[in-house]
Order: structure tokens, then C-alpha cells, then sequence
């Protein structure tokens, strides 16, 4: 990161930048994807979706000659395409396969891991509540992967209240891997409590990289007046740092770039955090700390929660 120099004419800002942020493993792997395609095939490579939610990123891959659309009928015949790393219902590889379309999936492996759960817990018998936020990417994906009727949405306490199943039900739940971590566990909760008999995943649904930039916000948010977070208005995980930082009692916002920020928001703040969700880009976090070094001497100091090491494999296709 560039160390601002100190301007006499400036105030002072301590500047916490919570580690881990920005990019995952997921995103790191769906990105690559995209790029390797397009040197395989060459361009037009075509993805379906966005293939992580962050503009930066798709305006990038489309200057590189991807082409992103909603639905597979706006593909040519004959044309590469990638699903996004959200992941997708069944029926659309099949209807790709079907069409004869080279196709990658850029699903991330932690979601992939969460369909996989759900087949077997309908091969077991068991009816799925699915915590997750209605009409994302991948809680459709994530229906998509077994017949329909077999799966119920659980957004909240009061969902799980108006549940009416049988006392005795065959249940299991499973989750949205960029839920909040506080506000899951109360829905978890809740759920046992009312049906003693429900199933749980054999890990944690949430992803660890959902789940360390939400402890590195807590671990910074006690000491600021004000906490960025850098992502996209519909990126889940973005917004659930938004989330953690004002119930540990910082004001926050959410940004997409640095030329975003106000600077009448910086009254009155002597500390501020800053973070990005896991499809925002470091080149992101520099600009942003950028703009604030044109308003305040910056003195940053980097808070460190845990350490990534995480990668995934890339398809078969491309790995050769």
C-alpha cells in the first residue's frame, strides 16, 4: 500500500484496514476462468450472469471480449460459454450440453460442495430449509439442483416461526455461503429448537472467506466512527459487512469506488476501517485510500485476523 506524506493543512486520520478482505479463493478461481477461456477459444467468450458481482471486474473481462448475458438463449450456437461462480440450476448445463456449447462452469467449489449436500439429503428422505436471501444467484442455483417442492426458503425468526411441518418431520437445513454469521446461527437455533430432529450440514455452510472479513470488521469496527466497505450493491457479502460494522456500533457505507466518497463524510472522525468483500479487487482498496489521503494525512494500520491460503483447482478443460 502507498503511504500517503503528511500535509500540514490536512487533519490527522487513523486509517484500520482489516485483513483478510477483497478477494477469495472463489473469486480468484472464476476470474481465471474467464481469462483463460478467452486465450483458449479467444474472444467472444461468453458468461451467463455476472460472473462475480463487482463492475470493476465484468467491465474489465468485457474490454478483454466477454460477453455477459442473463440466460443462455442469447449464446450462438457454436460459442464457449462460462456459468457464473454463484452457480447455476442443473438445467442449465443440460440445456448447454443439449445445444452442443462448450461450457466451463466457474461455480466456486464451496457452493458446489453445498449442492452436493442437497442431493443427498433428498436421496436421504429429508425435506431441506435452506437459509439463504431470496432470489440470489445461489440460493436459485441451489434449488435448481433438486425437484421442486423439496426445498423451503428461510429468510428470518419469523420464517421459521410460520414453518408447519409435522412435529416429527424429516428435515435437514443447509445455508447460503455469504450469510451473516451472527444472524445464521439465530436462525439455526431456532430451527432445532422447534424441530430437535433437523439434520445439519457436517460443516459450516458459510465460507471461510464470508466468514473472516466479517471477524476482521468486528476486530476493527469497536474503534472507528466510520467503516468502508468496498463491493457491489448486490453482492450478498458485501453487504453483510456493512451489517457487522453497525452493530458494533460504527456508522458504515457501502462503495464501489473511491471517487464515491464524500468528505464531509470524514467529520468528526479521527478512525476509520475499511474493507472490501470478496469480489473487490486490491486495486480498489488503493484507490479508495487514495481518495481519503487527498482529504487527511493517513496513518494506516493494517489488522491482520487470519491468514488465506486457499486456492481451487481450475477445470479440467483448462488445466491441461
Amino acid at each position: 500500500m502507498n503511504a500517503p506524506f503528511s500535509k500540514p493543512d490536512k487533519p490527522d486520520l487513523r486509517l484500520l484496514l482489516a485483513a483478510p478482505r477483497g478477494f477469495c479463493a472463489g473469486v480468484d478461481r472464476a476470474i481465471e476462468i474467464v481469462e483463460r477461456a478467452l486465450a483458449r477459444y479467444g474472444a467472444p467468450v461468453y458468461v451467463r450472469h455476472e460472473i462475480v458481482h463487482n463492475r470493476y471486474v465484468v467491465d474489465g473481462l468485457r474490454a478483454k471480449g466477454a460477453i455477459f448475458v442473463e440466460e443462455l438463449d442469447e449464446v450462438p450456437d457454436g460459442a464457449p460459454v462460462v456459468f457464473s461462480a454463484h452457480g447455476v440450476p442443473k438445467s442449465v448445463p443440460a440445456e448447454a450440453t443439449l445445444r452442443g456449447l462448450d461450457w466451463l462452469d466457474a461455480t466456486c467449489p464451496l457452493v458446489s460442495k453445498v449442492h452436493r449436500q442437497a442431493e443427498r439429503q433428498i436421496e436421504a428422505g429429508r425435506h431441506i430449509l435452506f437459509i439463504g436471501h431470496k432470489g440470489h444467484p445461489e440460493v436459485i442455483g441451489t434449488f435448481g439442483q433438486v425437484p421442486d417442492g423439496n426445498m423451503t426458503l428461510v429468510e428470518t425468526l419469523e420464517d421459521v416461526a410460520g414453518l408447519d411441518f409435522p412435529a416429527d418431520a424429516p428435515l435437514s437445513f443447509l445455508t447460503q455461503t455469504t450469510l451473516s454469521v451472527d444472524d445464521t446461527a439465530e436462525i439455526v437455533k431456532a430451527i432445532k429448537a422447534r424441530f430437535p430432529q433437523v439434520v445439519a450440514p457436517k460443516a459450516e455452510d458459510i465460507c471461510y472467506a464470508t466468514s473472516n472479513r466479517q471477524s476482521a470488521v468486528k476486530a476493527i469496527a469497536g474503534e472507528c466512527q466510520l467503516v468502508l466497505v468496498i463491493g457491489a450493491p448486490n453482492s450478498s457479502n458485501s453487504l453483510r459487512l456493512v451489517e457487522v460494522a453497525e452493530r458494533c456500533g460504527a456508522a458504515a457505507r457501502l462503495i464501489q469506488r473511491g471517487a464515491e466518497i464524500d468528505e464531509a463524510w470524514l467529520d468528526g472522525v479521527t478512525t476509520m476501517g475499511l474493507t472490501a468483500g470478496a469480489s473487490a479487487p486490491e486495486t480498489l482498496v488503493q484507490e479508495v485510500i487514495d481518495r481519503i489521503a487527498s482529504f487527511r494525512n493517513v496513518a494506516m494500520e493494517q489488522v491482520v485476523t487470519a491468514e488465506e491460503k486457499i486456492t481451487f483447482k481450475l477445470p479440467r478443460q483448462l488445466a491441461e
